[in-house]
């Protein structure tokens, strides 16, 4: 599966710090149960790459090429 396949599976995903100083991202859903621990320079860099996702995203649903809305 890649980056651009559509996927039906649900998940959660909950993010914040943890009483080491980490950010944790967690993702829970069916059969997966994932901690994920980052220091917070790396934290940093993964929300610069979401917030360039969303400008990308962002720009290709003002020329029509929208997906399938995410709930």
């Amino acid at each position: 599966m890649g980056i651009n396949s559509e996927s039906d599976t649900v998940a959660n995903i909950q993010i914040g710090p943890t009483d080491r100083g980490m950010v944790r991202i967690y993702i829970e859903g069916d059969g997966v149960d994932l901690p994920l621990d980052f220091d917070p320079d790396e934290a940093t860099e993964i929300a610069e790459e979401l917030l360039a996702a969303v400008e990308v995203a962002r720009a290709m649903g003002s020329t029509g090429k929208k997906g399938k809305p995410r709930r």
